[in-house]
């Protein structure tokens, strides 16, 4: 038995219906009759997913009545049903791809979309690993897996014309023929790839998806199902991460099905590097004298970082089976010729048939990554019986003469004229100015210089910063990814704005917020009023702790220092309240799925957080208080966080009264030396106060 659960696949399970989708109309088309279809769930993930991509089918328009752009065509659905949830599950991507994505994902695909449409940058995954599964799933009861993504410059047709007037980007500008390949499955299959993206959800979003249970049938229409009533293998490669398990089924199943062929192999893939998947070949060739191997893959790739380590990966790997290229092996990529102009098609497939045996669709590249760096989902058929064997072989015909030109019958037929050889046909076919021509690589990175850009663009496990730093930057950490470097520059220049506005403004002056509570020290309504003010303040985001000051100045540090506390855990109280009425719709709209780590974050850590805050004396306590409330933390938890964290700050405030107004308007050194060392204490008694009610919250809870 080929699949063996734990070993070379996740799970095995039974699909009523299972069909290989041939290149990006037919999947745009199919995975959009689809989800017209859905009732209550649609999950996607994938590497790289485009708000305006054109999801259509051959034809190049759209005639069921909804928007043709992706995000457009969401939009129109979950208004029109309710009770859909879309979520939306994206590699939170390294700013090396930015030029290639689309630039502002969270302002496209979650700000400006219906709040059942959620949006996650899933960054569930180590330091120099991507997410690279490309799964839909509908109502749990369909899914597609496979290597095309929900993003642009991924939409052609079989003919693979050398000029299509629909195969443009966004922008207008034409790109070349691309061919990719996925696959759609029901059943229980389904909902185990169901699973598998709740599963990447909770971790990325913290947040559980329910099961859906559905009466109605999204199988797309005029799909016709290759194999009915057949059993599914899931292989996966998932680094390990946070917790979770390493799983490198991927490059078992590799390993294994090579090992099971007897007669010949059939390969598409973008990327040729891995060499450990060569030396398996070169092994099953030499065991095997009859055994033929066919592999088709790009010429040339997309940026220059692909282009200078795949390529000269690529020729390591070639060099393994140097000794049967030419005769059982052939490495090829397809080209496309009208008149006297000629194009090569972009191959972006991960396919791999053995024999007429066993059909595998995915993600997964032949590269490093895959088989243990990124995140990756293949789906595998081994036939059972002589229908199953005979569609094997028909979906393996069809991908050839999706590159010659030829149908599937025609390519049936040279094979019998070529005694079976698949070499032969692929190297001879040609019809349609579609041909297969031997792949030609001149690379010119010297070895040090492969050797250096393969650790970051093609390693064999995740990258640790230290590695990282040692082998590409000499010392110098890079960013995690583009939106990391945003939100913390925007927090810090709205955290410096802020204290420049204060810091010009007259009202901040300790000595006259002194003045003014000092006239109504002798009046009964004293505390209100200075409870008021500090409400009222707070709200306009005036610096609280100049309203402490200015508090133990005119009353005195115990009735100060009572007043400040009431005062400010009032405006606290008022102004969480605030953030947690008009808020949470507002931050939901703003962080999606992600408000859950923020809520965890600071639940977590919310003492320090706040202590740390408090540090700063212009900081914008109410900005703190709004975003608690917004982020629906328990009122308790972030009460006795706000309390604990101000309480040493506040003692140490109230201890030094009317010095603490001089200090902050016109110090001495004397001045600032005592300030110093009261912050430093502040910091310890802060630290320490964390730390006993960590000890004491964990041990309880």
């Amino acid at each position: 038995m080929l699949l063996k659960p734990d070993h070379n696949v996740w799970r095995i399970a039974r699909a009523h219906r299972a069909a290989m989708l041939v290149d990006g109309a037919n999947y745009f088309a199919a995975v959009r009759s689809a989800m017209i279809k859905a009732e209550h769930s649609i999950l996607v993930a994938g590497w790289d997913i485009h708000s305006r991509t054109r999801l259509v089918g051959p034809s190049g328009r759209a005639d069921d009545g909804y928007p043709e752009t992706f995000a457009e065509f969401l939009v129109a659905l979950v208004t029109e049903k309710p009770q859909l949830v879309v979520r939306l599950l994206l590699w939170d991507f390294s700013v090396l791809y930015a030029a290639e994505r689309d630039p502002f994902p969270t302002a496209t695909l979650q700000w400006a979309t219906p709040h059942n449409i959620r949006f996650c940058l899933d960054d569930c995954v180590p330091v120099g690993s991507s997410q690279h599964q490309k799964l839909v799933v509908v109502d749990d009861k369909v899914a597609f897996s496979g290597g095309l993504d929900l993003t642009v410059r991924r939409w052609d047709t079989n003919a693979h014309a050398v000029d299509d007037p629909n195969r443009v980007d966004p922008a207008g500008k034409p790109y070349g023929p691309f061919h990719d390949v996925q696959m759609v499955i029901d059943g229980a299959a389904a909902e185990a790839l169901g699973d598998l993206l709740r599963n990447r959800w909770a971790c990325a979003a913290l947040e559980q998806v329910p099961v859906v249970r559905s009466s109605g049938d999204p199988w797309p229409d005029n799909v016709a199902p290759d194999f009915t009533d057949t059993d599914i293998g899931i292989a996966r490669t998932e680094p390990r991460f946070d917790g979770r398990e390493e799983a490198r089924e991927v490059e078992r199943l590799f390993f294994d099905a090579i090992d099971a062929a007897e007669r010949t192999i059939y390969i598409e893939n973008q990327f040729l590097t891995a060499l450990p998947v060569a030396e398996r070949l070169a092994r099953r060739l030499r065991e095997k004298p009859k055994l033929e191997v066919l592999i088709v893959s790009p010429q040339t790739h997309v940026s220059w970082l692909e282009a200078q380590s795949m390529r000269v990966g690529r020729t390591h790997f070639a060099a393994v089976l140097d000794e049967f290229i030419g005769n059982r092996v052939a490495l090829l990529h397809p080209e496309v010729g009208a008149g006297d102009k000629s194009v090569n098609t972009m191959v972006h497939a991960k396919v791999m048939i053995v024999d007429d045996r066993i059909l595998r669709v995915g993600s997964a590249n032949l590269n490093n990554r895959s088989m243990g760096t990124d995140t990756e989902c293949d789906l595998v058929i081994v036939a059972d019986g002589e229908d199953q064997r005979r569609a094997v072989r028909r979906l393996r015909d069809t991908l050839i003469g999706d590159h010659c030109g030829a149908r599937a019958n025609e390519v049936a037929e040279a094979l019998e004229g070529h005694n079976g050889s698949l070499t032969a046909v692929a190297q001879n076919l040609s019809r349609n100015g579609h041909r297969l021509t031997p792949i030609v690589d001149d690379p010119t990175l010297s070895p040090e210089a492969f050797a250096l850009i393969q650790n970051v663009a093609d390693p064999e496990r995740p990258i640790g910063a230290e590695e990282f730093v040692s082998n590409m930057f000499g010392g110098y950490v890079p960013p995690r990814n583009f939106s990391t470097v945003v939100k913390a520059v925007v927090a810090g220049l709205i955290i410096v704005a802020l204290a420049l506005v204060w810091n010009f403004v007259p009202l901040a002056d300790p000595q006259s917020v002194k003045a003014a509570f000092s006239e109504i020290s002798d009046s009964r309504w004293a505390p209100l009023a200075v409870i008021g003010v500090f409400v009222v303040a707070g709200s306009l985001m005036f610096p609280v702790t100049v309203l402490i000051a200015a508090t133990a100045a005119a009353f005195g540090p115990w009735l100060g220092f009572s007043y400040a506390a009431i005062g400010a855990l009032a405006s606290a109280l008022v102004t969480y309240g605030v953030g947690a009425a008009i808020g949470k719709k507002t931050m939901q709209d703003l962080l999606g799925p992600r408000l859950n780590r923020v809520r965890r974050k600071i639940a977590s850590r919310g003492v320090i957080s706040v202590a740390t805050i408090r540090l700063v004396p212009v900081a914008p306590f109410a900005l703190v208080n709004l975003a608690a409330g917004a982020s629906a933390i328990p009122v308790f938890d972030y009460m006795a966080g706000t309390m604990l964290g101000m309480l040493p700050g506040m003692v140490m405030i109230s201890a030094v009264g009317n010095q603490f107004a001089r200090i902050l308007t016109s110090p001495s050194p004397t001045d600032i030396a005592i300030l110093a060392v009261a912050v430093i204490a502040w910091v310890g008694l802060s630290i320490g106060v964390q730390a006993a009610v960590s000890r004491y919250w964990s041990g309880s809870r």
